[in-house]
């Protein structure tokens, strides 16, 4: 495993107005680790005073309802941290982070992270901004729950190829994942996502790319108003 330099470091948005020293005190005692499929990072509920990068795969962000559901809260892909609310308020862990995919990760102490965010207000920006946007995917996923199945698995993918590429790219390839998964993303039974991913393939809008799913045809996304 190659090892996190400054470099890498600076090379993402939100540690990206840091100087060389700052950057050194995030990596202080940093420690990499690999995670298989469906192995659960943390849990809800754990206290925890580490925070989490993901430098590459997909996880998910997920709670238990009332009636014992699982939810999806959100994705996280390259670039993404997570853990970082419970490090810094000193509460627990307000959710289950989960692989969805092979998952390479870097273990950062959240000391020297909060220093910074009171140090740096660039940097306390740049964290608010990466809030604002999983807000925003949350409020669009809220807003379609009562859409059509075919715009709400268009979303699902739409959003799984943008945190897969790590660059918000929707025409990114998607990894190979169970289908319940993306059923799941999508609010749809298991059943209903399967007819419809069907009919999506049939016309072209979604293809095959290496194992996994790829948008090939972005027109009905602008049609029902998902690309900006």
């Amino acid at each position: 495993m190659s090892a996190l330099t400054h470099e890498t470091l600076a090379a993402i948005t939100l540690f990206a107005d840091l100087n060389g020293d700052d950057l050194d005190h995030l990596l202080d005692r940093h420690r990499q680790s690999d995670h298989q499929i469906d192995q659960v990072i943390v849990m809800e509920q754990d206290w925890g005073e580490s925070l989490f990068l993901i430098r590459d795969g997909l996880a998910k962000v997920r709670t238990t309802t009332a009636e014992g559901d699982e939810a999806i809260m959100s994705l996280l892909g390259p670039g993404d941290v997570f853990g970082e609310m419970a490090a810094l308020d000193g509460a627990s862990r307000s959710a289950d982070v989960v692989a969805l995919t092979p998952l390479r990760l870097v273990k950062l102490r959240s000391a020297p992270f909060a220093a910074l965010l009171r140090q740096q207000p660039d940097f306390a920006l740049a964290l608010a901004r990466l809030e604002a946007g999983r807000l925003r995917d949350l409020n669009q996923r809220f807003a379609l729950q009562s859409a059509d199945a075919t715009t709400r698995l268009l979303d699902a993918l739409a959003y799984l190829a943008r945190k897969s590429s790590g660059q918000d790219d929707v025409e990114a390839p998607i990894p190979p994942l169970a289908q319940k998964e993306i059923a799941l993303l999508a609010g749809l039974a298991r059943e209903t996502a399967s007819r419809t991913l069907s009919k999506l393939r049939s016309r072209g809008v979604v293809s095959e790319a290496n194992g996994g799913l790829q948008l090939s045809d972005l027109e009905p996304l602008r049609k029902r108003g998902l690309l900006v």
